[in-house]
């Protein structure tokens, strides 16, 4: 346990509301440490009770079916992430000035002092293939380190178990960062930002508000998008350390203190000496897998965070060749009849189909499924040009072909209106019909896949078996 002193929390009453991946472990550390904690959930269903029993054999009280009550006495509420702010149980915290924390700011108050610093990652998009890119860069520069937080290991487990870090990748979400205010990262990263959430949130204001909290007290290095200004924005906005620098990175040729793209070569003009006049080579596009115009962005994020930690470029270079994304983004399957077939069934907003559809020329595209108050004027009109057919699956697809019809109206389009287990089949059948060689069968759905599937996940995978029957027929 290093230097923290157990007795700050004996007896300290902590209510933990919400079950699940982060209330549980959340629950066992608190109660280890000697604090009286009472679990709160809204949902009693069978995993609910199973979770509830594991933690009353340890002696923590859980109330299932009742997460709007305080109860009597806490002093302090540690919350899931997912829970939205103006829940009942935490209008009662502030009447009676109970604080409340995430899960997060619990690690970050837990870690002991001479832990690894962090270096963080937010954004609408492409949270997690940063994070892992830069866990694979530290890597290769020998630095002990792991991709946690939102994805990965805990970080509640990473702050307090025997493994020693030197430095740790943390993927944020704008929940996590929410309930989360004293957090201070040594550099962070903030993507992108586009409208997600904002149900949870109430206003993009507010969504970016809470994003922008990763740059608070950063010590090193802030890392926004010069092609979002939204990100720029959020630097110019938070109150960081003395010393700590503002880094962009492109896709376009980097002014200095940035980092971007010359004739095919990730190159570093921020960390550098006089860097009004050289630029030093990190690694080539090709380098990155796959190297779509996005994923290239979020190669030169990890690369800036990477060298804001001191990492040579050597280390950048061998830890983006290391790389592999994980299934479901921008994942080529096969070819077929000169046809690439590509899922991307992690699109599950417009902002993120919108990256996969910018990625190739000639696209006959799948899209569809719940469009969680999404609208598509905007992704149609910025991919009309490369569309040659698409193929329309679930519930919310006439929101896409009313867009269509608008943007695209030359482009053909198929409207599948069935939800059973052959659907995907079906829809890749459709999509060979309309297209050539030379053309991409993008799954890239713009959509959440809840109406017709598990999750996305299952949804990628029903897209690669259908592309594999094609094959087999082939």
């Amino acid at each position: 346990m290093g230097s923290r002193e157990v007795t700050d929390w004996q007896g300290k009453r902590v209510t933990v509301a919400g079950l699940g991946v982060s209330g549980v472990p959340a629950a066992k550390v608190l109660h280890g440490l000697g604090a009286i904690v009472t679990v709160v959930n809204d949902g009693d269903d069978e995993r609910a009770r199973a979770q509830a029993a594991e933690l009353r054999d340890l002696g923590v009280t859980v109330r299932l079916g009742d997460g709007a009550t305080l109860p009597e006495g806490t002093e302090l509420i540690v919350t899931a992430p997912g829970w939205k702010p103006d829940k009942p149980l935490f209008t009662a915290a502030r009447e009676a000035g109970v604080p409340i924390w995430g899960d997060v700011e619990l690690a970050w108050r837990l870690r002991r002092p001479d832990s690894a610093p962090w270096l963080c990652v937010t954004g609408t998009n492409g949270k997690t293939t940063t994070v892992q890119m830069l866990a694979s860069i530290l890597k290769a520069a020998g630095l002990r380190t792991a991709a946690v937080g939102n994805i990965g290991v805990s970080l509640l487990d990473a702050v307090l178990g025997d493994e020693e870090y030197d430095v740790l990748a943390v993927e944020l979400s704008s929940y996590q960062l929410h309930w989360a205010p004293s957090l201070r990262a040594h550099s962070a990263a903030v993507l992108n930002l586009a409208p997600d959430h904002l149900d949870w949130h109430g206003s993009m204001e507010a969504y970016a508000r809470d994003k922008g909290r990763i740059y608070e007290g950063n010590r090193v290095a802030c890392v926004y998008n010069v092609a979002d200004k939204a990100t720029e924005d959020l630097v110019r906005e938070a109150d960081v350390e003395e010393d700590c620098r503002a880094i962009g990175f492109t896709l376009g040729t980097p002014a200095p203190s940035q980092l971007g793209v010359v004739e095919g070569i990730l190159v570093d003009r921020a960390f550098v000496e006089n860097r009004h006049k050289n630029a030093q080579e990190l690694a080539e596009v090709a380098d990155v897998d796959p190297p779509a115009p996005h994923n290239i962005a979020n190669a030169l994020a990890a690369a800036a965070l990477a060298r804001a930690f001191g990492v040579p470029p050597q280390a950048v270079r061998d830890g983006l060749r290391a790389f592999r994304p994980d299934a479901h983004r921008i994942a080529h399957v096969a070819d077929v009849d000169g046809v690439a077939y590509v899922d991307d069934s992690k699109a599950t907003n417009t902002h993120a189909a919108q990256a996969s559809l910018a990625a190739y020329e000639s696209i006959v595209w799948i899209a569809g499924g719940l469009a969680k108050g999404a609208t598509f004027d905007e992704l149609v009109a910025s991919a009309a040009k490369r569309l040659r057919g698409v193929v329309l699956i679930g519930a919310d697809r006439a929101l896409i072909r009313e867009a269509l019809a608008r943007h695209a109206p030359e482009v053909p389009v198929v409207d599948l209106d069935r939800t059973d287990t052959g659907a995907m089949l079906a829809a890749v059948q459709e999509a060979r019909r309309l297209a050539g060689p030379g053309d991409t069968v993008l799954l890239a759905p713009a959509c959440a896949s809840m109406d017709m599937f598990v999750n996305y996940n299952q949804r990628g995978d029903a897209f690669a078996a259908a592309v594999r029957e094609l094959g087999a027929g082939a």
